[in-house]
């Protein structure tokens, strides 16, 4: 039974790396493509938004498939690691996301609190992360607790390219006769998305002070 729960807290541990990674990079990536998909520059504007049509309108499992092999098939440059096949397709699939998330809570800021900041004499770049960025913040945290929570259980996909996180482990078992394995993924899961849950409770009442 130790060996099983090793095996499954070794999983887990992949699970993990894969969301704490995404997170770092797909955070700051994700206002990077807000910014593009956001410039007056039209070019640039198209080719982010097209970008990320394309980024949503398929499914990550298919993105991992590509990242994982196209580079093999296409250039003759296999990939070798697959959990840097994993982290990338992570990183860009949820820093489409990410940016859609952005972009519609800067959007949702009246422009005549842009305006009113540059009558006081400040910069646009001032009156955003003074007196803007604040108030994007509170309206994104439910949605992206959202992308949040859905990332930790997007985390099992990397099973589809040979990534041994929690549930391929426990299917391992599985095949042997043992059901509790399964199960306990389950748990799992539960318990971490428990956390995340009260965690961004947290912050949301934290963020009680802004009501518009």
């Amino acid at each position: 039974m130790s060996d099983v729960l090793d095996s499954l807290v070794g999983g887990f541990w992949l699970n993990l790396q894969i969301f704490v990674m995404t997170l770092l990079m797909a955070l700051p990536l994700g206002l990077v493509i807000t910014f593009g998909s956001m410039t007056k520059f039209r070019p640039l504007r198209y080719l982010t938004r097209v970008f990320v049509w394309i980024i949503r309108g398929t499914p990550l499992m298919l993105q991992l498939f590509v990242v994982m092999y196209m580079p093999g098939l296409v250039f003759g440059i296999p990939m070798k690691s697959r959990m840097t096949a994993v982290l990338i397709a992570f990183v860009i699939n949820y820093a489409a996301y990410f940016s859609e998330i952005y972009r519609g809570g800067i959007e949702s800021i009246p422009k005549g609190q842009y305006e009113a900041g540059q009558v006081l004499g400040m910069t646009r770049s001032q009156v955003f992360f003074r007196v803007v960025l604040l108030q994007v913040v509170k309206r994104i945290t439910p949605p992206m607790s959202n992308e949040v929570i859905t990332l930790v259980k997007d985390t099992a996909l990397a099973r589809v390219v040979s990534v041994a996180e929690i549930i391929m482990c426990a299917e391992r078992y599985t095949k042997q006769g043992l059901i509790w394995p399964l199960f306990s993924t389950g748990l799992f899961f539960l318990l971490f998305n428990g956390v995340l849950t009260l965690l961004f409770d947290y912050f949301e009442k934290k963020m009680d002070y802004f009501k518009g």
